[in-house]
């Protein structure tokens, strides 16, 4: 959906998929996890996600088996937002610039 490469790994036994980051530059790194700890939820954090054409995103993540749990919205002079449940039940939601 992002356009990101993720290196697959195993650790401590639950299959992880890394977020790709660079040494000393700024961001955020973390993982997709797999394993019987990790329950798919709608309910508790919310992560957002910020992207260039947050409706491109939103189209590419049900044509991937998500579902839109918010429509694409303004939130004034902050851009637009928008939520999805992925394939696996997760709610996550999209953040976009305005243009």
């Amino acid at each position: 959906m992002f356009g990101y490469t993720f290196e697959r790994q195993t650790i401590d036994g639950h299959e992880m998929a890394l977020f790709p980051s660079t040494e000393g530059a700024p961001g955020v790194s973390g993982a997709l996890a797999k394993g019987e700890p990790y329950v798919p939820a709608k309910t508790g954090p919310i992560l957002y996600f910020s992207t260039d054409d947050i409706s491109a995103t939103l189209t590419r993540a049900n044509a991937n088996g998500g579902r839109t749990l918010y429509p694409v919205t303004a939130i004034g002079a902050n851009g637009f937002v928008a939520e999805f449940e992925d394939s696996e039940g997760n709610r996550i939601a999209l953040h976009s610039a305005k243009k």
